[in-house]
């Protein structure tokens, strides 16, 4: 039969534990205070992001003739053969289920919704965990960043949107897709699969057409594309970024409160213990007497 579980080593069981549930709840606020500021970027990104893709979709209604557009190599559309996928993941676990999902819907992305077969993949691993992944299962890897989430930065993003941009002009890969986790909230986040390459300028016209551009809306456009491929693998990044967070303190909450309830349970069964261990302490010296009254008697 098992041995039963002296109150000793009950009360080590719980020490151990609170120390765990100080360790996560010192990780949880830590991912607060990134959280916060991982926020505050994404809030601060969104606008811009959008507001240069509204530019892009006026300058290409404005550049004339329309057939002029074809020339522009990032918006060429061709048949899709070879297909690169930026998949952004975090450098560090301890966030729940954040890049399992992440994977799950990169997996489904890959082997389902594309026709094309899996050699026909070019995969940028943006993260450490989604570099051992596609390691671990031999996914086709073409080239790996990792330590970007510490400090995210336009200029951290370039490297991978040269890459991006420089085979789909050369036309080694025939599109380029992001695959990210979106922020929603602190509670929420969802993977999302966005199309970087080849750009497609949003049909809606706004109060930009009124200006006048020099030397003229096609060369501002040909500079602005590049531009444009940088703002959303960099808002890509800032999503991510704050998704991980979020996730993690989420993450680290659960495990604070759930260590907190095992010691309340461990408590219970301790004071129980111990309770029996004096109820058969004072039954053994009440036999004791008794025994030695019986004795003298």
């Amino acid at each position: 039969m098992p041995q039963a579980v002296t109150p000793r080593e009950i009360r080590r069981r719980i020490r151990s534990i609170r120390n765990t549930a100080q360790i996560t709840r010192a990780m949880e606020m830590v991912a607060a205070s990134k959280m916060r500021r991982a926020q505050q970027q994404v809030v601060s990104a969104r606008p811009y992001a959008e507001r240069i893709r509204l530019m892009i979709g006026d300058l290409a209604a404005m550049t004339s003739p329309a057939e002029e557009i074809r020339t522009f190599p990032l918006l060429a559309k061709r048949p899709i053969r070879r297909v690169q996928v930026i998949l952004i993941t975090s450098d560090r676990g301890l966030a729940g289920a954040l890049n399992t999902n992440l994977i799950r819907r990169a997996v489904e992305f890959m082997t389902h919704e594309r026709p094309e077969p899996l050699e026909n993949f070019d995969i940028v691993a943006v993260g450490r965990k989604g570099r051992d992944w596609l390691v671990r299962y031999g996914w086709p890897m073409v080239a790996e960043f990792t330590r970007l989430s510490d400090n995210p930065t336009i200029e951290a993003i370039r490297p991978i949107a040269e890459i991006a941009t420089t085979d789909f002009i050369n036309g080694k890969v025939d599109a380029v897709f992001v695959i990210y986790m979106h922020f929603i909230n602190t509670l929420r986040q969802e993977p999302r699969v966005l199309q970087l390459l080849p750009i497609e300028p949003p049909e809606e016209v706004g109060e930009i057409a009124d200006y006048i551009f020099e030397p003229s809306p096609a060369a501002v456009l040909q500079a602005l594309l590049p531009r444009f491929i940088e703002v959303q693998l960099y808002r890509a990044l800032l999503e991510a970024v704050a998704s991980e967070h979020s996730a993690r303190m989420v993450a680290m909450r659960n495990a604070t409160q759930n260590a907190l309830d095992l010691v309340d349970e461990l408590t219970l069964t301790y004071n129980k213990a111990r309770q029996a261990q004096i109820t058969r302490e004072v039954s053994e010296i009440a036999a004791g007497a008794n025994a030695l009254g019986s004795v003298q008697a």
